[in-house]
């Protein structure tokens, strides 16, 4: 098989395994509390990824780390899986799934913007159109179709979801310099993410045992959303001959996720949602196609 054929394969699995996640996520959440969620998913990654690391041979590459490495790591474990799903799975817990969905996909359209001011990357007329029709979809979405009455139909969850955005953004610039095997380094990042999770439930006093259907998530999230689907994305990325051709696939993501919503957590999908995606997406295609 060729390699790009087997590219856009992993592709396909991740892209099949992100689109169940909001469906994981509110569903777990009616079972389980999002503090809980985060340390029982986390907990599960670890050891998902412990026997990829293993069973591909890269374990021994831990012993040529430095403290540095683990300095990198532990930041940015901190960053995620800790803070990220810990503020993302919150606003699914306010929001409902399609809304949370759909705000947090904006990651690329704020990347844009922190690569302007962080990294000092120039940036054209058509870009800042291009974001400009990507945060209309998100006040859109925000008020639930009515933008200019300026009303949020749930202010703490629309921050949170969009503040999961920005996280992930940290996480990604300051993830992108590091030269590590990157499957490794997910291994490191989530053992530091899943103990900075523990030590939060147990002081904030949200540490329960969940119930079967709360386990049952924390298990699917875990091996899939974290742990097979972000292995898959990475194979994928190095089998393909460029980023766009597997990366153009991801806009599928929102798209199957919203009829996983109304298949499976019952959800009415809102015209304002699907208008909103449309505006979010193409903003960030157009974006994109402008450099």
């Amino acid at each position: 098989m060729q390699k790009q054929t087997q590219a856009y394969l992993y592709a396909a699995v991740t892209v099949l395994f992100w689109s169940t996640v909001a469906t994981a996520f509110k569903l777990s959440l009616r079972h389980v509390g999002a503090d809980m969620l985060v340390f029982c998913s986390s907990l599960v990654s670890v050891m998902v990824l412990f026997c990829i690391t293993l069973a591909t041979g890269r374990l021994g590459q831990l012993r040529e780390w430095r403290i540095r490495d683990l300095r990198t790591s532990l930041g940015l474990g901190f960053l995620n899986p800790f803070l990220y799903y810990l503020v993302l799975f919150r606003a699914y817990d306010l929001l409902p799934a399609q809304e949370a969905l759909t705000l947090n996909f904006t990651w690329p359209m704020v990347l844009a913007l922190f690569s302007i001011l962080l990294l000092r990357q120039p940036i054209r007329a058509s870009a800042i159109a291009a974001m400009a029709i990507s945060f209309a979809g998100v006040a859109l979405i925000a008020t639930r179709g009515d933008p200019l009455g300026l009303d949020l139909a749930n202010p703490r969850g629309v921050a949170l979801a969009l503040g999961s955005t920005l996280i992930w953004t940290l996480y990604w610039i300051y993830g992108v310099k590091d030269r590590r095997d990157p499957v490794t380094r997910l291994l490191v990042n989530f053992v530091f993410g899943c103990v900075f999770s523990g030590v939060f439930v147990w002081l904030a006093g949200t540490l329960d045992t969940p119930g079967a259907e709360g386990l049952a998530g924390a298990l699917y999230i875990g091996t899939f959303e974290m742990g097979i689907a972000f292995v898959a994305w990475l194979r994928a990325l190095k089998l393909s001959r460029t980023t766009a051709q597997v990366g153009q696939l991801i806009y599928l993501t929102p798209f199957l996720s919203l009829l996983m919503i109304a298949l499976f957590v019952g959800e009415p999908i809102h015209p304002s949602t699907v208008a909103g995606l449309a505006l979010i997406v193409g903003g960030i295609v157009l974006q994109r196609r402008a450099g």
